[in-house]
C-alpha cells in the first residue's frame, strides 16, 4: 500500500521526535496520516500539524519550499527581487517562517522576513512595496489552533492562480521531503540573502490604507465620540487594527482584554473565526458594560472581520459577511454619488456565493457587479485587471465569509482596511441620527429583503473525503426539482460547465472557470449553493431568499434552509 511505502521512508529517513511520534499511533492513525500529500491549491497548504505526509510540519514546509524554489529559479531576476514572508501567532508559525526563509535562502532566493507578527493584507502589500516575485504567509487564518498552513502570493499581491498553484504543486511533489536544507541565519544575513523587514512597511500601509477614507476630516472632528470594542482574537490583528483606527481619529477604542495577546492555543475560544457567535461572547461582555456601539473581531491573519452592531435595545446582532458587504458597499457608493466623484467605470467584484443584494446596491447607481468563483484570488485578478487595462476602476470587493477589500494596495482580504471604513461608515450614519443597525433596516426598506444561511458540514479525513464526493456525485445524478414548494428555474454544474434551464429544457455554458460547486436557482430569485470548501474539511450549503418583508424572507429562509439541509443530510447519510 502506497502510505506504508510513504511511512517506512519517514520512519528510516525522520528526526528522532518524529519516528516517535509516528511509533506510538495505530494502523488507522498512520494511514490517517499518509493516505495522501497535503494537496498545494490556490490558498497554499493548510492542515492539522503533526507528522506525516497529510500534515504541517517542517519536512512538508521545506519540500513546499524548495518546490516553490525551483519554479522561482526558472524566472530570469526572481532570485534578486526575492520573496517576502510573514506569519501569525500560531503554534510554530515563526519556526516556519524562519525555516522557509532560510530555505529559500539556501536555493540563492533573498528572503524578507518580517520581524514579528503580521497580517495577511500586510504581507499582499508589502510584496508590491518590495517589488517582490512572490510571499509567504505562514497561517491556518481561522482553523482551529491544531491546525497551520503555507499561503503563497505572486508579484501583483494575490494569492497563486490556479495554474500557476498546480505548476508550483508538480514540482514540490518532485522535491524529496528528506532533501531540501535551509542555510545558517547568520550566513544568510551576512551574505543579504536573510533581510529582516518591519516598521518602515507598516508605515507605508498605513498611510495608503486611510488614504481610502471617504470623509477623514468629519472623522477625525467626531470620531471619539464612536464606541468601538475590539478583539483580535489572539492573533496578529491588534497592532495595525489599534494603531490604523487611533490614527484616523477613533479614539473611544476599547481591546478585550483576554483575547488582547497572541495565543497560539487560542485558549478563549474553540476556534478563533469571527463567524462563530461563540468568538463575540467576551466582546459583547464588554460592549455591554461600557454601552458601545460595534464589536469588530479579526481571526489571526486578520483578513476577516466580524462585526457586532447595537440594536435599539441595547443588545447586539452579530452580522454576517453579506451583512457587512452590503452595508459598507451602500456607504462607499452612496458616499462616492453624493460627492459627485463615483467613477462611470466603476467595477465591485463579489463571489458568486454572496448575496445578489449586492447586484440590487449596484444597480441603484448604475456600477457594473461581476461574480467570480470563491476564493479572493479571483477578486484580485480583477483588481489587477482593472490597474493593468485601465478599463475599469475598482471600488470593492467581497465574500460572504467576513472577506472585504477597497482599493488595490493590497489584494486579499483585508480586515484592517475594513475596520476602518466601517468605523467610518458608523460616524458618518450617527451623523445622521442613524446607527450600523439602522442602516442595515434602510437596505430591506429600499432594496427589499434578502436573507442567507451558510451551513457546513465538517468531514475530515479519508472516510470524509469519500463521502462529500458521493454527495456531489448524487446530487448531480438527479437534481433538485423543487424545495419549499419553489420550483427550479435553472440548475447550474460547475463542474460540467453547463447551466440547464427547467422550462425551456435547454442547456448553455458557463462563463466561469470548471469549479466543484452546484448553484440551483429557483422561481423568485431563491437559491441553493453546494461546494466544497478549499481550505477546510468541509462541505458547505449555501442558501439564499428574498421577499418585499422582512417576516415573510425570515419565514421563508427557516423553511427553505430546512429542507435544504434535510436533503444534504440524505446525501452525506
Amino acid at each position: 500500500m502506497v502510505y506504508k511505502e510513504r511511512l517506512s521512508q519517514w520512519l528510516l529517513k525522520g528526526d528522532e521526535a518524529t519516528v516517535a511520534e509516528l511509533s506510538a499511533l495505530s494502523d488507522a492513525e498512520l494511514e490517517e496520516r499518509f493516505y495522501q500529500e497535503l494537496v498545494f491549491g490556490t490558498a497554499g497548504l493548510r492542515g492539522l500539524m503533526g507528522a506525516g505526509t497529510n500534515r504541517m510540519n517542517l519536512y512538508v514546509l521545506r519540500r513546499a519550499t524548495q518546490g516553490l524554489a525551483d519554479y522561482l529559479s526558472s524566472i530570469d531576476g526572481a532570485k534578486a527581487r526575492g520573496v517576502v514572508i510573514a506569519y501569525d501567532s500560531r503554534l510554530n508559525s515563526n519556526v516556519y517562517a524562519l525555516e522557509t526563509a532560510l530555505v529559500l535562502a539556501n536555493n540563492g532566493i533573498r528572503a524578507y522576513l518580517f520581524e514579528s507578527l503580521r497580517a495577511v493584507p500586510q504581507l499582499s502589500f508589502a510584496v508590491r512595496q518590495l517589488k517582490c516575485i512572490a510571499g509567504i504567509v505562514i497561517t491556518a487564518s481561522h482553523n482551529p489552533s491544531a491546525y497551520n498552513g503555507y499561503k503563497v502570493y505572486w508579484e501583483d499581491g494575490g494569492q497563486l492562480g490556479p495554474v500557476q498553484a498546480e505548476e508550483v504543486f508538480s514540482l514540490i511533489c518532485k522535491a524529496d521531503y528528506f532533501k531540501p536544507s535551509a542555510m545558517n541565519k547568520a550566513e544568510a544575513l551576512e551574505k543579504g540573502l536573510l533581510v529582516m523587514v518591519g516598521r518602515a512597511l507598516d508605515e507605508a500601509y498605513y498611510s495608503a490604507t486611510s488614504s481610502l477614507m471617504l470623509e477623514p476630516a468629519l472623522v477625525r472632528e467626531y470620531g471619539n465620540g464612536l464606541k468601538v470594542v475590539y478583539t483580535p482574537l489572539h492573533g496578529a490583528g491588534r497592532v495595525p487594527v489599534e494603531e490604523l483606527l487611533r490614527r484616523v481619529g477613533i479614539s473611544n477604542l476599547h481591546i478585550v482584554a483576554l483575547q488582547a495577546e497572541p495565543d497560539s492555543s487560542f485558549a478563549t475560544v474553540s476556534a478563533p473565526n469571527p463567524e462563530e457567535p461563540l468568538s463575540f461572547a467576551l466582546g459583547i461582555e464588554l460592549a455591554k458594560s461600557i454601552d458601545a456601539d460595534i464589536i469588530l473581531a479579526t481571526d489571526p491573519d486578520a483578513d476577516r472581520l466580524g462585526l457586532a452592531v447595537k440594536r435599539h435595545d441595547g443588545s447586539y446582532a452579530l452580522l454576517t459577511g453579506n451583512q457587512i458587504g452590503c452595508l459598507l458597499l451602500n456607504y462607499m457608493l452612496s458616499s462616492l454619488h453624493a460627492k459627485g466623484s463615483l467613477p462611470k467605470n466603476g467595477l465591485v467584484v463579489k463571489s458568486i456565493v454572496s448575496t445578489p443584494l449586492a447586484e440590487a446596491i449596484c444597480s441603484r447607481y448604475c456600477i457594473k457587479l461581476e461574480n467570480v468563483l470563491t476564493g479572493f484570488r479571483f477578486i484580485s485578478e480583477k483588481v489587477e485587471y482593472c490597474e493593468t487595462t485601465g478599463k475599469c476602476k475598482f471600488l470593492f470587493g467581497f465574500e460572504e465569509s467576513l472577506g472585504f477589500l477597497a482599493g488595490s494596495f493590497s489584494r486579499d482580504k483585508d480586515a484592517i482596511c475594513a475596520s476602518m471604513l466601517l468605523a467610518e461608515a458608523a460616524v458618518v450614519y450617527s451623523r445622521k441620527g442613524m446607527t450600523l443597525y439602522d442602516a442595515l433596516g434602510a437596505l430591506d426598506e429600499e432594496y427589499g429583503c434578502f436573507r442567507e444561511r451558510v451551513i457546513s458540514y465538517t468531514l475530515e479525513g479519508k472516510s470524509g473525503m469519500a463521502r462529500l464526493k458521493q454527495a456531489m456525485t448524487s446530487l448531480r445524478a438527479a437534481p433538485i426539482d423543487c424545495l419549499a414548494g419553489l420550483k427550479v428555474d435553472y440548475f447550474e454544474d460547475y463542474y460540467k460547465g453547463t447551466a440547464v434551464y427547467a422550462a425551456a429544457a435547454t442547456e448553455k455554458r458557463l462563463e466561469l472557470p470548471k469549479a466543484e460547486m452546484v448553484r440551483v436557482v429557483f422561481e423568485g430569485g431563491a437559491y441553493v449553493i453546494v461546494r466544497p470548501s478549499g481550505t477546510e474539511p468541509k462541505l458547505k450549503l449555501y442558501v439564499g431568499v428574498n421577499a418585499e418583508k422582512s417576516s415573510q424572507a425570515d419565514e421563508l429562509l427557516e423553511s427553505f434552509a430546512a429542507e435544504a439541509k434535510s436533503l444534504l443530510d440524505r446525501l452525506l447519510a
